[in-house]
């Protein structure tokens, strides 16, 4: 299936940041049938469809990969890759209470709750962890001084 290009000439996907309580990320292994990054240790996401808004496509990746519904919150990070015409962007969200994660094997191996450090230590990691993580680290700790 072809991803989609948008008016930039790039293709856009969103990362989603959802946080437990204890501090913890959501983070999926992705199946090790997908063709891109199959096995690695990433946030879920997926690629913007033609007409989507980015929000929408959070909302529907979601559902599609972990069966939860959620509440986007903000557009925290930004990602270009230099070698390939994608752009990646990164929300926060909030999972709506009183769900279970039902993974579609199709998509995700393994769900896991990391802390900020074993998401971007994880040797199975994907490289744009780090980036992200400081990313939503920044954002925390500057809402905790205001």
């Amino acid at each position: 299936m072809s991803r989609p290009v948008q008016s930039d000439g790039r293709v856009h996907g969103v990362v989603v940041a959802i946080q437990r309580d204890d501090g913890r990320w959501l983070l999926i292994r992705r199946s090790a049938h997908l063709a891109i990054a199959p096995g690695k240790v990433c946030f879920p996401g997926g690629t913007v469809e033609a007409g989507e808004g980015q929000r929408e496509a959070l909302v529907r990746e979601s559902r599609e990969e972990l069966g939860i519904d959620v509440r986007p919150g903000d557009a925290c990070w930004r990602y270009d890759f230099a070698d390939k015409p994608l752009t990646l962007f990164g929300w926060t969200a909030e999972m709506i209470d009183g769900q279970t994660i039902k993974p579609d094997p199709g998509e995700v191996a393994e769900v896991l709750w990391l802390s900020a450090d074993e998401a971007v230590a994880h040797p199975d990691a994907i490289g744009t962890n780090r980036d992200f993580i400081a990313c939503l680290e920044k954002n925390r700790k500057e809402e905790k001084i205001e």
